[in-house]
């Protein structure tokens, strides 16, 4: 194993414990120590790679974040239409949280509230992955896919803005128990409301047409009309 692999090793050893214990004390509480502790390491060792406890909290999404955008993307290589690609990105991301509950933590309960952390490269990696959406969103229109004035940023906004929301719910009180099943409902009332010409694709229409003589026919028939009475004389 070469130097760089055995730092690379090393830091996310060291990334991964620190990415528990903030997710169990917060950043306030939470100590140098206890990180080493749980790598395994010393206090000096964490030091060596990391100069404070700040920039240890800013550097705990980079790996991670990294590696599931490069994920995501392969995956959406794959997918046909922009539809089905955002459905795909909204279903990547809460899978994501639902699968790495610490990282959820630390991302949304700490580094959200945190206003340094949009200087950091973390932030900025973040960033990058969330453009997916506005460029899906793009492509869609360019298709004629998707209504010619969608906004593909307000688009970003309501599906990545719910998706925190939830995330953060889930975290806090415990609902919803299965964030997957936000994906389908989530998605499909964002796609309803920028699909080209959504209002008529369900719309059925049967119209009947009569021959014209049967039509005549039925008009020069009077009304039925009641017999008059009679009257005797």
């Amino acid at each position: 194993m070469g130097l760089q692999t055995r730092t690379e090793a090393r830091k996310e050893q060291i990334l991964s414990a620190a990415e528990k214990v903030f997710a169990k004390k917060g950043f306030q509480d939470a100590t140098i120590s206890e990180v080493a502790k749980q790598a395994g390491l010393s206090d000096a060792t964490i030091y060596e790679y990391f100069s404070s406890k700040e920039e240890l909290l800013f550097s705990v999404p980079v790996l991670i974040t990294r590696s599931a955008a490069a994920q995501l993307k392969t995956h959406l290589d794959y997918i046909r239409g922009a539809a089905n690609k955002l459905r795909g990105i909204v279903y990547g991301y809460l899978s994501f949280y639902q699968e790495n509950p610490d990282y959820a933590s630390v991302l949304m309960l700490i580094l959200k509230q945190n206003r340094k952390f949009i200087e950091s490269d973390a932030y900025q990696l973040i960033r990058d992955v969330s453009r997916m959406i506005t460029r899906v969103v793009q492509d869609g229109i360019e298709a004629d896919e998707f209504k010619p004035d969608t906004n593909p940023y307000l688009v970003r906004a309501v599906l990545l803005g719910t998706v925190e929301h939830s995330v953060i719910s889930w975290l806090l009180l415990g609902r919803p128990e299965n964030l997957l099943k936000l994906a389908d409902p989530l998605t499909d009332i964002v796609i309803d409301g920028i699909r080209k010409d959504a209002g008529l694709k369900n719309l059925n229409l049967k119209i009947t047409v009569e021959p014209q003589d049967n039509a005549m026919r039925q008009k020069a028939v009077p009304a039925h009309k009641p017999k008059k009475p009679k009257l005797r004389k």
